[in-house]
């Protein structure tokens, strides 16, 4: 008996297309799994293959049709025997009950709803503001945070009488005393350890790093010792602790002092990880991040602890984990950053402004929690997606944004998601060298263009 080939739903949103050419002629033998129509959306263009074997008795719809509708006949399929004449003479060809299948047939999957993102603003409307570096923002945090719970207390190299490598613990040796801001040896590994028990036994440490580089000697510490004790004791001891210091490149201090480690420690459960970009965030993360049950692991950036930002006059301002922020709105494009990636993000967005691309830029500022759903949100309205951080490239979080984007909103995207990141090489010293091995906002420039066919 003659049947009826369909035009298949290439997606679950597809409602009809075009069949761009066929591969298969009337009179040719089929088997299953040929392919027997290229079919195009707005989107991609497809191979269409056959289900059953057979001989194409006849073609209905040419090739080159535009909006064909899905589920609309668009050939005839013959068994051994018949011919195509029976097709074009027989009633049987349009298979009467065969009809209602395709209208009992909807059952294709609702396209995914966009998920509700967060956009409440961090702070009333008219606020009073204060310009403060970030810098400025981190140590009033701390300050804050060290009057308000005497169980606070700050350790780390340098960190009392020289008020910090970066100036970041100033003042608070003279205002808290040497017994809760506590200078340590050189040994990343014996005064992070010293901090996680220190939490076990009821304190909460912020530890501070000269550099994440320098962490490398602790990291047994902060994932063996500090992320799985909650695990692993069954839920009965956590380790409310700070890990915080400068991560990235910074200026010419080559490989083994300029590594990115957000990814690194984005992986690992039982860890919040947090990188901000501005002193608000800065400040509002921090507070947050000395008050969770559980090990932060805090990454500033060194270029950005000079940068002046507007901070909101609260008496108790912080901002939640997992809580993404929309720096700049647009149609186009959505570029997603965190850290001093934003600075390309923003001077990218900008210059593109400049030439009629409208981009949204969004800051996940927090990486573990990840604020995805406004990713997206935001990707289900702009249909394209860049990233950008200054981490090497494989195994980024630029690639886990993708992966995300691939499984809840692959049906919005319109190009692929491209990722900016640093060069996948050890950071050279020299200068020339060093620029070309970070990402750039021209690089972010030349995706947005690449991603929006402009």
């Amino acid at each position: 008996m003659a049947t009826e080939i369909l035009m298949p739903a290439l997606s679950p949103t597809m409602e009809e297309g075009t069949l761009a050419k066929w591969l298969v002629k009337e009179g040719d033998t089929v088997k299953a799994g040929d392919i027997l129509a290229e079919i195009e959306t707005d989107k991609a263009t497809m191979e269409f293959e056959a289900v059953d074997e057979g001989v194409m008795g006849k073609i209905l719809i040419a090739e080159g049709s535009e909006g064909v509708k899905v589920n609309t006949p668009i050939a005839v399929m013959l068994e051994e025997g018949e011919s195509a004449e029976d097709v074009e003479t027989a009633p049987a060809a349009k298979a009467p009950e065969a009809a209602p299948a395709p209208k009992a047939a909807p059952a294709t999957a609702k396209a995914p709803e966009a998920p509700k993102a967060n956009t409440s603003p961090d702070w009333p409307e008219g606020t009073e503001m204060q310009t403060m570096t970030v810098r400025e923002a981190l140590n009033t945090a701390m300050a804050e945070e060290m009057r308000r719970d005497d169980t606070v207390f700050v350790m780390g190299e340098e960190v009392a009488e020289y008020q910090g490598a970066y100036k970041i613990t100033q003042n608070l040796l003279e205002e808290f005393g040497a017994k809760r801001v506590i200078d340590t040896p050189i040994t990343e590994h014996g005064f992070a350890g010293i901090g996680v028990g220190a939490s076990w036994g009821g304190l909460r440490p912020i530890v501070e790093f000269m550099t994440w580089n320098f962490a490398m000697q602790a990291i047994d510490q902060i994932i063996n010792s500090a992320a799985k004790t909650l695990y692993m004791s069954g839920g009965q001891m956590g380790s409310p602790i700070v890990f915080r210091g400068p991560n990235g490149a910074a200026a010419r201090v080559g490989a083994q002092h300029s590594q990115d480690y957000a990814a690194w420690y984005a992986q690992v459960p039982g860890l919040r990880v947090v990188q901000p970009y501005s002193a608000a965030d800065a400040k509002g993360l921090l507070k947050t991040a000395i008050r969770d049950p559980n090990p932060v692991v805090f990454l500033e950036n060194e270029i950005l602890y000079g940068r002046s930002f507007e901070v909101p006059k609260l008496d108790d301002f912080t901002i939640p984990f997992g809580k993404a922020k929309i720096w700049r709105e647009g149609t186009d494009v959505t570029i997603v950053s965190f850290g001093i990636g934003m600075t390309y993000a923003l001077e990218a967005a900008e210059k593109l402004a400049e030439d009629g691309i409208s981009a949204e830029v969004i800051d996940l500022r927090t990486l573990r929690p990840m604020d995805t759903d406004t990713v997206i949100a935001s990707v289900m309205k702009t249909n394209r997606c860049v990233t950008v951080e200054e981490g090497w490239p494989v195994a980024s979080i630029g690639n886990h944004i993708s992966a995300v984007l691939m499984q809840k909103a692959f049906d919005y995207l319109d190009a692929p998601v491209i990722n900016c990141t640093g060069k996948d090489v050890p950071m050279p010293y020299a200068a020339n060298l060093e620029k070309l091995a970070l990402t750039s906002t021209q690089e972010v420039i030349d995706a947005v263009r690449q991603v929006t066919y402009r």
